[in-house]
């Protein structure tokens, strides 16, 4: 069996700047995904968190900056060379893959996962590992395909690839999504920004 790619590219996946972007509907669009996933993760009152993809950390910094900070906030990903200047030093870096993170079972009360899916030969694999050091709950998010693509294209982009962003190589819809979330999890909310599927789960031990 052909072991999971675990290139940077595919874990992080960041070919547009969507939380710098000043373009106006984009950064409507942003808020609107930041906020649904700022709400899932309060309403959790995460007394520890682990961010698995965490690219250059913003995210991250948006989380803490929605709740009261947890006693502890880990942020990991293959590589830690996109980490922007500000983050807060409360947070912890860790360079690890998303199938083989470096802590032990029920390690945190929330694990997070945005963005990450979607660039993984193996979802169902990344998944159970999120599952597998997760105490209480679990929150990832993908792109909703066909959506995504189709505004991709209407904005011009990626035409050649009909509008699939590089480094996408699973397309998710709302219901397959939750297809595999259900495989690790059983999912408690799911919100749905547009462009984004969002979801919450406890795991099935």
């Amino acid at each position: 069996m052909t072991p999971p790619r675990e290139t940077a590219d595919n874990i992080v996946g960041n070919h547009y700047d969507k939380y710098g972007t000043r373009n106006p509907i984009a950064r409507l669009l942003m808020r609107g995904f930041l906020d649904s996933v700022g709400e899932l993760y309060a309403q959790t009152r995460p007394r520890t968190v682990l961010e698995v993809g965490c690219g250059e950390g913003l995210l991250a910094q948006h989380l803490l900056d929605r709740a009261p900070p947890p006693s502890r906030f880990v942020a990991c990903d293959l590589e830690l060379d996109r980490v922007a200047p500000g983050i807060a030093p409360t947070i912890e870096f860790v360079q690890a893959s998303i199938y083989a993170l470096p802590f032990a079972a029920r390690s945190f009360d929330l694990v997070v996962c945005c963005e990450v899916l979607e660039h993984l030969d193996d979802p169902r694999g990344g998944l159970a590992e999120l599952a597998r050091v997760a105490d209480r709950r679990v929150l990832i998010s993908t792109p909703w395909d066909p959506v995504w693509r189709a505004m991709n294209m209407a904005r011009g982009r990626y035409l050649g690839a009909l509008g699939n962003t590089p480094g996408h190589i699973q397309h998710f819809t709302r219901r397959s999504l939750v297809a595999l979330a259900e495989t690790q999890l059983r999912v408690l909310q799911r919100r749905t920004p547009l462009p984004w599927t969002i979801v919450l789960g406890e795991p099935v031990r």
